[in-house]
This record gives C-alpha cells, structure tokens and sequence, in this order.
C-alpha cells in the first residue's frame, strides 16, 4: 500500500529499539528519510545503520535525551522542519502505586505527556504551512494497566 510519504523527513524518538525502532524501520521502507533519536548512542549507530543497509534512505542518528530541553533543541537541530514526528518514550518503572512519590508522578508526565506537547508544538506551525504533517504519540502500557 502507498502511504503516499515517500521522500518525506520524519523524527523518531526512541528509535534504538522497541516500538520506535519498528516505527523507524517502517517509515523507512515506505521511503521516509529519518532522524532517529535514543539515549544510547551506540545501540542508536547501529540501528542507523540497520535501517540505511536494509531501506537505501537516509538516516541521521542523534544520541540525546528527548525528555530534556538539550536533547529536543539537538534533535530538531537535526531536523527543524519534520513532515511526520514519531513521540515515544520509556514509560516510568515498574513498582508498587503507594511506593511512588510525587516526584515520580512528575517525571512520569513530564517524560509522557510533557515531552510530546513540546515535540508537538515545535513542529506542528511548519506541517500546517506545508498542508502536511503527521504526528504518531507512542506513550507507556503502564497508561492503561499498570506495570
């Protein structure tokens, strides 16, 4: 099936494995050039290189934290004008309800709800002037049963 992307720039966010390499590797087969991003930039190079050898596109790693300031501003550096942005991060640890502390909570929004609002906000003006854009939210299980 077209999807009708090809040779469209995307953002994906913890693409080094997991649901956001699936996603990478898929937009990649559909002729999407890519800007990856995870924490790890070893497992990150690999994937790169993974998605460049099986899809021919192009494929630009950024080893950065999306959940901090730096690490957003590093990847829309590598890609200021998205067609299709991909949010996703780790959801919080797994653990007992009473056991977490406010704090917790806090970082639980701020990684999965927080971080994409950013994301999302950084990059939606250009898809509405460009009359496309695409925008996939991948959040934690944990939303809807608890770890």
């Amino acid at each position: 099936m077209d999807l009708g992307i090809k040779g469209r720039k995307a953002i994906v966010c913890a693409a080094s494995k997991g649901l956001g390499k699936g996603s990478a590797f898929a937009l990649a087969r559909d002729g999407v050039d890519l800007v990856i991003a995870a924490r790890g930039r070893d497992l990150l190079e690999a994937t790169a290189a993974e998605i460049r050898k099986a899809t021919g596109v192009d494929v630009t790693a950024v080893a950065a934290d999306v959940t901090s300031e730096d690490g957003r501003r590093a990847i829309l550096a590598a890609c200021p004008n998205p067609d299709i942005l991909v949010t996703n991060a780790g959801g919080p640890p797994p653990g007992e309800f009473t056991k977490f502390t406010l704090d917790d909570w806090r970082k639980a929004v701020e990684n999965n709800m927080l971080t994409p609002i950013a994301l999302i906000n950084a990059t939606v003006s250009g898809m509405v002037e460009r009359r496309f854009g695409r925008i996939v939210n991948i959040t934690s299980a944990s939303v809807k049963s608890p770890i």
